[in-house]
C-alpha cells in the first residue's frame, strides 16, 4: 500500500516518520484508496501506550481527530483499548463490575435480562456506534412484538443504562443512549393495604397456622419477607426487649441465601412489642418439641421459622400459606408484601411522625416513606369529605 506522508518537502518520509513517533505527534497519511489516516500512540485503559489509529475525508480531520486523542491523553483520559461488541462488554460489566458491587439477588436478575433479552436484541453491535435508534427499535419490539410487561422492558433499559454509564466512566463512550430512548410510563396501580379491622380479622385467622409468629412481625413491625424469614434466636433479646434485624434469607436462582439486609437502613433494632414476645415465645417452645422429634435429623441452623427439620423456610411457601388464609376466611385479597404497606399506613393513621417510620420499616430514603405517607386511600378521603360536609350542617 502506497503512504503518501504529510511533512515538509526535503525530509526523507522515513527518518519524519520516525521523528514523528519520537516526539509523539503522530503521523498522518493517505492510502492507496484515498482515505487518509492518522496514527499516534496514546494511553489506553489498561495503562499503557498503544498505537491508535484514526480516519478522515482529509488529511485535516485526520489530523484534528489525532490532536484530539493526543489532547485526551495529555488529561489522563484513557483511549478505548479493544472494539467492543455490546455483547461482550455485558458480559464484562456483569462479572467484573456489578458482580462485586450489587445484591446477589439483584445481580441474577441483571444476568437473566442480559443473557435472555440485551445479548440476543443488541449483542452483536459495537459498543461505541451504538445508536438511541437502534435501542428505541429494540424497546418497541419487545412492547409491541411479544408478551413482554411493560415493567419488565423498563428493566431492560435501565440493565443496559447502567452498564453503558460504566463504559462511559472508562472513556469507551461519550454518551449514554440507553437514557435518551423513551418508554411508556408504569401503571403503578397497587393494592389497597387492609385497614386495622381487616388486619386483626387475619391474625385471628391465622391464629393456629405454624407460621402465625411470622404473619405477627410482618403486620406489626412492617418487616419484608426475606427479614422475617432471616430472623435468628440471637437476634431475639427476651431480657432487654429488643428484636434486631440483621439478616435476611432470599431465594438467588435455586439457592437460599442467608446473608445480611438489604440496605445499611435495614439494619435496626426494634422493641419487643408484647404481642410479637407472646408469638415468638409461643414459636421457641414449639420448635424445642420439633427438634426433639428430628433428633440428629435436625439442622442446627439458629434460625426463629424453620422446617420440622430445622432448615430455612422457602419464602413462597409463606406467601402460599398466606395466601390459603385469606382465601379460606373470605378476606380481601391482597399480597404478602402488602402486608409492609399496611403497616406503614397504620403508622401514619396513628399520627407517627415520617423520620419514625422511615426507621421503623428500614427505608434508606425519606422520599419512599413519603410516597406512602402521601398515598391517600378511601378511608381518608370519606373523613376529609365528612369534615366539609360538617361546615355546612
Amino acid at each position: 500500500m502506497t503512504k503518501t506522508l504529510i511533512g515538509t518537502p526535503d525530509e526523507e518520509p522515513r527518518k519524519r516518520s520516525r521523528r514523528k513517533r519520537a516526539n509523539n505527534e503522530g503521523t498522518v497519511y493517505q492510502r492507496a484508496d484515498g482515505k487518509w489516516c492518522g496514527q499516534v500512540y496514546v494511553l489506553t485503559a489498561d495503562g499503557t501506550e498503544k498505537r491508535k489509529t484514526v480516519y478522515g475525508k482529509t488529511a485535516d480531520e485526520a489530523r484534528a481527530k489525532i490532536q484530539e486523542m493526543k489532547l485526551k491523553s495529555r488529561r489522563g483520559v484513557p483511549a478505548a483499548d479493544r472494539a467492543w461488541k455490546v455483547g461482550d462488554y455485558l458480559d464484562y460489566w456483569l462479572n467484573d463490575v456489578a458482580r462485586h458491587s450489587i445484591r446477589k439477588t439483584t445481580f441474577a436478575k441483571y444476568e437473566t435480562i442480559v443473557r435472555l433479552y440485551l445479548k440476543p436484541g443488541l449483542g452483536r453491535k459495537k459498543l461505541d456506534r451504538l445508536t438511541v435508534a437502534e435501542v428505541q427499535t429494540f424497546l418497541n419490539g419487545k412492547i409491541n412484538g411479544e408478551d413482554h410487561a411493560i415493567g419488565t422492558v423498563h428493566v431492560m433499559r435501565n440493565v443496559l443504562s447502567a452498564a453503558l454509564t460504566r463504559a462511559m466512566r472508562e472513556e469507551i463512550i461519550s454518551r449514554n443512549v440507553a437514557r435518551l430512548a423513551t418508554l411508556p410510563a408504569i401503571d403503578s396501580k397497587r393494592n389497597q393495604p387492609w385497614t386495622a379491622d381487616e388486619a386483626r380479622s387475619f391474625l385471628r385467622a391465622a391464629r393456629f397456622d405454624p407460621l402465625y409468629p411470622a404473619f405477627v412481625l410482618l403486620l406489626l413491625y412492617g418487616l419484608r419477607r426475606g427479614e422475617a424469614l432471616g430472623l435468628r434466636w440471637v437476634d431475639v433479646d427476651f431480657e432487654e426487649g429488643h428484636v434486631n434485624i440483621r439478616r435476611q434469607l432470599v431465594r438467588v436462582g435455586k439457592e437460599l441465601h442467608h446473608g445480611p439486609v438489604k440496605t445499611r437502613a435495614g439494619n435496626r433494632s426494634l422493641p419487643l412489642l408484647g404481642i410479637v414476645r407472646e408469638a415468638l415465645e409461643i414459636q421457641r417452645d414449639g420448635q424445642e418439641i420439633l427438634k426433639e422429634e428430628a433428633g440428629k435429623d435436625w439442622a442446627n441452623t439458629g434460625l426463629v421459622f424453620t422446617t420440622k427439620s430445622g432448615r430455612p423456610i422457602e419464602p413462597r411457601n409463606l406467601a402460599r400459606s398466606f395466601a390459603r388464609i385469606v382465601e379460606t376466611n373470605g378476606l380481601r385479597p391482597i399480597r404478602v408484601h402488602d402486608l409492609r404497606h399496611t403497616a406503614a399506613s397504620l403508622l401514619k393513621k396513628l399520627g407517627v411522625a415520617p423520620r419514625d417510620a422511615m426507621e421503623i420499616l428500614g427505608h434508606s430514603r425519606i422520599s419512599v416513606t413519603m410516597e406512602i405517607y402521601t398515598h391517600g386511600d378511601g378511608e381518608s378521603r370519606e373523613d376529609a369529605l365528612k369534615k366539609v360536609n360538617g361546615l355546612f350542617e
